[in-house]
């Protein structure tokens, strides 16, 4: 933590140089907009390139954010100094107020003004939002035979009842001390992931059950590449069937333009995605129990096939089959043949023949 310590305090002097020259103080802020970010073919994730740019303090349209950079950068050098951790969302609280010599400016109006500086933060002195000590809420969770290690609590996640372990944003010190699966599976909804869990369905397959509850959260992200990294387990990702399950999975193994910057540390370029597919609307009689794509799937469709990433002939062929068909088919949906089916067959049926897209 020291050496971040040292990058804030550094931020903060060079500010304090320009001022003590009479120029006018700027600070340069990585730019994170798509312009700056591409598609790394060979490396199988998106990256963030070097363009940047200056916020200036005299510049009546950089004024604000320069300020609630300074504001954002000295608040967590004060939490690193006190090794204490706070929240995003106890940030943007504990930051806002009117300022000084006004009647109505506050530092923030709302969190969408604060956790945008968080990132710029963590993009431009290249550390992360957790070794800033902040932190978000937990969101998702894993289940099945693995040993884990988090401070001085040693456990099982397949051992503490069926929500298994909540996924803290901060996984960075947790140690694997023992895993017992053949690949990590990532479920959209926790709903499938609790009907997998109650089939028994990761004792039965040697599986580790990963449940992201729609977008995963960098946490979550971050702990499925660690542990396909340090444990070489496959990664398999389980959404619905539609244009955000779609995008989901590209996120698990491209990355995210928005965290671009991060991709290296939280993307699995060799996931495969397992469903569900338009393909099997058909495959397996679920014709009667598909929902109708609105105005905004098929927008995002047509955008999906614009990505580099889902150039190839068989993602390029679902994608189109969606449009054709004007259907979606969710996770959810296989309840229709059975509650048992997802488990016993739609799964193990497609992990063992290697039925996916990738």
């Amino acid at each position: 933590m020291k050496k971040v310590e040292e990058k804030l305090e550094e931020l903060g002097r060079k500010v304090l140089e320009q001022l003590e020259k009479g120029r006018d103080p700027y600070i340069k802020i990585t730019q994170r907009s798509l312009g700056n970010v591409s598609y790394d073919k060979d490396k199988g994730f998106l990256v963030i390139g070097n363009k940047y740019s200056k916020r200036y303090y005299l510049n009546i349209a950089h004024t604000r954010k320069f300020m609630q950079t300074l504001l954002v950068a000295s608040y967590c050098n004060e939490l690193i100094k006190e090794n204490k951790h706070a929240g995003i969302r106890e940030l943007y609280y504990a930051l806002k107020h009117t300022i000084e010599g006004t009647k109505k400016e506050n530092t923030f109006e709302n969190q969408d003004e604060s956790n945008p500086i968080i990132e710029d933060l963590e993009l431009s002195l290249n550390v992360l939002r957790e070794e800033l000590n902040l932190t978000a809420d937990r969101r998702g969770y894993l289940y099945g035979d693995i040993v884990i290690k988090d401070g001085e609590d040693e456990f099982n996640c397949s051992k503490l009842g069926r929500g298994g372990w909540a996924v803290p944003g901060n996984v960075e010190e947790i140690e694997f001390k023992r895993v017992n699966a053949r690949y990590i599976l990532v479920v959209e909804t926790a709903a499938m992931a609790d009907r997998l869990i109650e089939e028994k369905f990761a004792q039965k397959n040697k599986a580790l059950i990963v449940a992201c509850q729609g977008q995963a959260p960098r946490g979550v992200r971050r702990l499925i590449k660690r542990i396909h990294k340090e444990k070489k387990l496959p990664v398999i990702v389980f959404t619905d069937g539609d244009p955000y399950g779609w995008y989901i999975y590209s996120t698990i193994k491209q990355g995210s333009i928005n965290l671009a910057y991060l991709s290296n540390r939280l993307s699995v370029p060799d996931s495969k995605f397992v469903g569900m597919t338009i393909d099997d609307i058909e495959t397996y009689g679920l014709e009667n129990v598909t929902e109708k794509l609105k105005e905004t799937d098929l927008k995002r469709i047509k955008e999906e096939l614009e990505y580099p990433w889902f150039k190839t002939k068989e993602w390029q062929r679902q994608l189109k089959l969606a449009l054709k068909k004007g259907v979606r088919i969710e996770q959810q949906a296989l309840a229709n043949k059975s509650l048992s089916f997802v488990a016993d067959k739609y799964l193990p049926e497609k992990i063992e023949n290697e039925i996916f897209l990738s």
